[in-house]
């Protein structure tokens, strides 16, 4: 079973570098996207053999999550459930025969850490919402969740110690969710290797490779024994973020 998940960055603008090419070779049995900046029916993209569910933001091109998927899911809910935090279109849930997919699209603390309180609200919602599914079958979490959580994660840690993304706040926050007996895929298969998955589009970032591996698939630890590899797919453009993927038995 392959998993893939994307950080679109407006999936109109994406769909025109070369989005479907990408859906179609990596060929998952489901297809998360993050920041799809859409409204209902401002896109007809549709592929053969998948159904899509979205969820979109209130605000006109602004955040929005969907889950493109093969497979006939039991049960499909959107956000979490707490009005705070469900206005934005952050997160789906698929209920499958034996697991949770969730995908988010976590939100960023901004410049100057303005939306950090907000940001650290979220994250405890968040972690009591996979806790509680976890209760029951075991989850597995994709997206963006805008956070590099270890050094490794990014080129320039000390210069970003204090940005959105990297405060000692959020890679606290992500420690703690792993502590609660979940695991970071790609970091568990290759605890050493040094790949991003968002470029800042100033400074040539990408070509320069100054980059921050942010976008994540984290499961139940019962599940680990069933993952095979996990990808970071630098060579696909069309976003300013690169898909991950995730391969499970």
């Amino acid at each position: 079973m392959k998993l893939v998940s994307w950080n679109v960055n407006g999936l109109r603008a994406c769909a025109g570098k070369g989005f479907a090419e990408a859906f179609k070779e990596l060929d998952a049995d489901f297809f998360c996207l993050q920041e799809t900046k859409m409204q209902e029916g401002q896109l007809d993209l549709s592929f053969e053999g998948y159904t899509s569910y979205w969820n979109y933001a209130e605000k006109k091109g602004y955040s929005g999550t969907a889950i493109y998927t093969r497979h006939q899911p039991l049960n499909v809910t959107y956000g979490i459930g707490i009005d705070e935090h469900d206005h934005e279109g952050r997160v789906i849930t698929l209920e499958m025969p034996d697991f949770y997919l969730v995908t988010a699209y976590v939100p960023n603390s901004q410049d100057g850490l303005r939306r950090l309180d907000y940001r650290m609200r979220w994250e405890e919602a968040m972690r009591a919402y996979l806790l509680h599914l976890d209760e029951t079958k075991p989850v597995i979490l994709c997206g963006d969740l805008n956070v590099a959580h270890e050094e490794i994660d990014l080129k320039n840690p000390k210069t970003n110690r204090r940005n959105a993304g990297f405060t000692d706040e959020e890679r606290e926050k992500f420690s703690i969710l792993l502590s609660s007996g979940f695991t970071d895929t790609f970091r568990h298969l290759y605890p050493e290797q040094e790949t991003y998955s968002w470029w800042s589009y100033r400074f040539r970032a990408r070509e320069k490779n100054a980059g921050w591996r942010i976008d994540y698939f984290v499961i139940s630890n019962r599940l680990t024994p069933r993952m095979l590899d996990a990808r970071i797919h630098t060579e696909i453009m069309g976003s300013d973020h690169c898909p991950v993927e995730l391969e499970l038995e």
